[in-house]
């Protein structure tokens, strides 16, 4: 950190964005003014940060990401801080917490109190366990802590607590809606470029994650990414345990990529959609540029005093004329609106405040009530809108299944709807595309780069096409065993299930890829020339002058008694050690992990593929 500035300041490096320590003292000094005239000399704002936990019952640690309120007002990267703000003055005091000497063996150089002062640009900092004694001697007029309901999630933010809390004023109404009032709010060139059909989703998962932490510091996501192709696009949050990003990516497949990046617990959320095999169909151009039109239609709208439920009727408006259209709606377009049809394309809300959280607080202050009207109750937010705000526009057009089949058993829907059209795009998906803006004195700014025409889209992916391939699915067999069985541990029943591997317990043969080379890097005259059958054939004395641990780690009898399955009853890490091309490289005494010569063993070799 300290060769990134000359003042507190966080950044990764000289290639990434530089966060100065002044973004943080602004926050703090807005806060400050918000809250003078409303509460009384003397008070003082204390906010308590994220804890340190583990994963459930075991000692692992799972990166730590900062609670939002206290990163907006301090920008600390550490757990179990504390904060506090003095309203009249905007003097801050952070209190880290004081870990034990023998921490330093562990997590290396432990700060003092004056580190953490320096580090993050703030007046005092003292040890967590002395806040007792230091507020006590500033006197409190009252201790504003944070409470209150995000109405994205249905929960409560943490307030502040310590042991000798209840010996002050503490006041927890007043502060959550004054702060949620001043928090509120390259790397899809690259998937675009590497996409075609034959990869699985969770490649281009992967790549995403890697390019932003590899080229931008970004060590954690946003959100979970949502790599939809096919008709897994027309599933809002794909993307979860259940269906994590498995699909294998086919010809023909339209792709819905919503994947974002934080950098510093600051958030992004952008959306692509476009062909897998880098060209559009005309039905996939139709749904595209009706997307497309919505979205610039409502980009052209949006400035301070603009409603946020207007903007989503806009984007609903213009969907259902592009429908009518390219023939899958028919009728009264105002009769439609009448009906909530755009909400059997479009079920969620316009876009949503986005800043600390992608779904970034805010959006429905107290006494805002929700709708209850299809599509508009799922708005994040019905605010109007103001200068700095900072919210994603993402209308979309999906065919989601349950969604059209309630719309056709509804009369006042079905009337419009031609079903022979939407029944042919059945299975398409969907398209969403999705752009960060901030509103600006007299119109927006759009801070998302991405090509989003079909045109532009077209041809970044024809120059992706110019660039060698990722490794294929029919390729990974060989890629697995020459570069990554030293992490994998494959069961019989994992390996032998109706999967692409299966072939790999057919028959030694398939295992090593039809020819010893393509295991081990040697010709099969090298290390065998005979069949399994024969490996096994004389006494273990005769296979190895060791002990059986040093031939394979397991007894020969458990490597090969006359069956692959019985191979493959232990790891493949097991049997080969670490990988095949350790245990195979030049000679049979590597794989013993000792000094005998081909000559000693005998002429037949558990990886033999002649037989």
């Amino acid at each position: 950190m300290a060769a990134c500035r000359a003042q507190p300041a966080f950044c990764r490096g000289p290639h990434t964005l530089t966060v100065p320590a002044e973004l943080f003292q602004e926050n703090r000094q807005r806060l400050c003014e918000r809250l003078k005239g409303k509460v009384p000399s003397g008070a003082i704002v204390l906010l308590q940060g994220g804890e340190s936990q583990t994963r459930y019952c075991s000692d692992h640690e799972p990166i730590f990401r900062q609670e939002s309120y206290f990163q907006w007002a301090f920008g600390v990267e550490e757990p179990d801080f504390y904060g506090a703000i003095e309203v009249d003055t905007g003097n801050t005091i952070l209190f880290p917490p004081k870990l034990p000497d023998t921490y330093a063996v562990w997590m290396g150089k432990l700060l003092t109190c004056e580190d953490f002062k320096e580090r993050y640009g703030v007046n005092e900092a003292h040890w967590s366990s002395d806040i007792p004694s230091i507020l006590k001697g500033r006197n409190p007029a009252v201790l504003l802590t944070l409470k209150g309901l995000n109405t994205d999630s249905g929960n409560y933010s943490r307030e502040a607590a310590f042991d000798g809390i209840s010996q002050f004023k503490v006041d927890n109404e007043i502060l959550h809606p004054e702060i949620m009032e001043c928090v509120k709010p390259q790397t899809k060139k690259i998937i675009m470029k590497s996409i075609r059909p034959g990869v699985y989703e969770y490649q281009m998962e992967s790549l995403f994650k890697h390019y932003c932490y590899f080229t931008g510091g970004m060590r954690g996501e946003a959100y979970t990414c949502i790599c939809g192709t096919g008709d897994n696009g027309s599933v809002l949050h794909y993307g979860h345990a259940g269906a994590p990003n498995s699909k294998l990516v086919q010809d023909g497949d339209m792709c819905l990529f919503d994947m974002g990046c934080e950098y510093y617990c600051y958030t992004s959320d952008i959306t692509c959609s476009f062909p897998a095999n880098g060209k559009f169909t005309e039905r996939q151009k139709g749904i595209y540029e009706a997307v497309y039109k919505s979205s610039r239609a409502v980009m052209a709208a949006v400035k301070p005093g603009v409603s946020w439920v207007d903007m989503h009727l806009l984007a609903d408006r213009t969907h259902l004329e592009e429908l009518k259209r390219l023939g899958l709606v028919t009728g009264d377009i105002d009769e439609m609106m009448k009906v909530r049809l755009g909400a059997v394309f479009m079920p969620h809300g316009l876009g949503h405040f986005m800043g600390l959280d992608t779904h970034d607080v805010g959006g429905y202050p107290e006494g805002t009530e929700r709708s209850k009207e299809a599509g508009l109750k799922s708005l994040r937010t019905v605010r109007t809108l103001e200068q700095r705000m900072v919210l994603t526009i993402e209308p979309g057009i999906y065919f989601i299944d349950v969604l059209l089949d309630a719309a056709f058993n509804n009369p006042e829907q079905a009337r419009f709807l031609v079903r022979e059209r939407i029944d042919s795009h059945r299975g398409f998906g969907g398209v969403r595309i999705e752009d960060d803006i901030a509103i600006t004195q007299d119109g927006m700014e759009l801070m998302t780069c991405v090509p989003r025409t079909v045109e532009e889209i077209e041809t970044l992916m024809e120059e992706g096409r110019r660039q060698p391939p990722m490794p294929l699915p029919q390729d990974m067999k060989k890629y697995v065993i020459n570069h990554m069985l030293r992490y994998v541990i494959i069961l019989k029943s994992q390996v032998c299930n109706n999967s692409d591997i299966t072939e790999v317990c057919n028959s030694v043969s398939q295992v090593c890829n039809n020819s010893v080379s393509q295991v081990c890097n040697n010709s099969v005259s090298q290390v065998c020339n005979n069949s399994v059958s024969q490996v096994c054939n004389n006494s273990v004395s005769q296979v190895c002058n060791n002990s059986v641990s040093q031939v394979c780690i397991n007894s020969v009898s458990q490597v090969c008694i006359n069956s692959v399955s019985q191979v493959c009853n232990n790891s493949v890490s097991q049997v080969c050690i670490n990988s095949v091309s350790q245990v195979c490289n030049n000679s049979v005494s590597q794989v013993c992990n000792n000094s005998l010569q081909v000559s000693d063993t005998c002429s037949e070799h558990p990886f033999s593929c002649s037989g």
